[in-house]
């Protein structure tokens, strides 16, 4: 069997604020060709432009390799060597009973490309000295500042669901994405200094998270004990 070439790939990114303007940069070194690339984007996030560092890199092998990848952002390396992700994946792409994995966008594509591609994994101390890391941070860097920025479509879609207002029955769940179920209040929910109850309210029938609408806000009259009846 031929034995496959082995590619070094070096990443890094970062967004400023976080989440705000982003930008990842990548080296990859095959037999000392080196080829380095950087992208920027308008709104993202550290961990994304983490993820996309590396799925970038990885996409650009036009053959099957053996890749070691080198990294600074612990929240991938350990997620892929401690196996985390696929535990993610087995669960639905929950981290646990009540949380959502975050960036599943891209960890979809990373687990797709290193079960093609003979892939190991490698933290390295960021801004320590390490001569590639400090090149793809430069590039990261540079590529944010850059007048060129494009969308970062996985993220969008993530904060086009957090500022939907949720309003009815199968409206999407803001942190799970799942349609929500509406279910009748089995009894007053009112506080005693509030002037008002909700005669109904919406659940996640996922992740059980609750919400409360204005459609279902009862004003109270407290002279008028039969208005909790309604």
């Amino acid at each position: 069997m031929e034995e496959l070439p082995t590619v070094y790939l070096y990443s890094d990114g970062g967004a400023e604020p976080n989440p705000g303007k982003g930008g990842f940069g990548v080296i990859l070194n095959y037999k000392g060709h080196v080829k380095e690339f950087a992208r920027g984007f308008k709104l993202t996030t550290n961990n994304r432009m983490e993820l996309m560092a590396i799925i970038f890199g990885l996409k650009q092998l036009k053959r099957k390799s053996k890749v070691k990848v080198y990294s600074d952002s612990k929240y991938i390396v350990d997620a892929i060597n401690k196996g985390w992700v696929r535990k993610w994946e087995q669960n639905n792409w929950y981290r646990n009973k009540k949380e959502k994995a975050v960036n599943i966008d891209l960890w979809k594509q990373l687990l797709e490309l290193i079960s093609y591609h003979d892939v190991e994994f490698n933290w390295v101390k960021g801004h320590n000295g390490h001569p590639e890391n400090e090149r793809c941070d430069q590039l990261a860097t540079m590529a944010l500042n850059s007048d060129q920025l494009v969308d970062d479509p996985g993220y969008i879609a993530k904060e086009n669901r957090a500022k939907s207002k949720i309003e009815k029955e199968g409206d999407l769940c803001r942190k799970c994405n799942t349609p929500l179920v509406k279910r009748i209040s089995k009894k007053n929910n009112t506080k005693k200094k509030k002037s008002y109850y909700f005669k109904y309210y919406l659940i996640c029938p996922n992740c059980e998270t609750i919400y409360y609408t204005e459609d279902a806000k009862v004003m109270i009259d407290k002279n008028d004990t039969n208005t909790l009846f309604d």
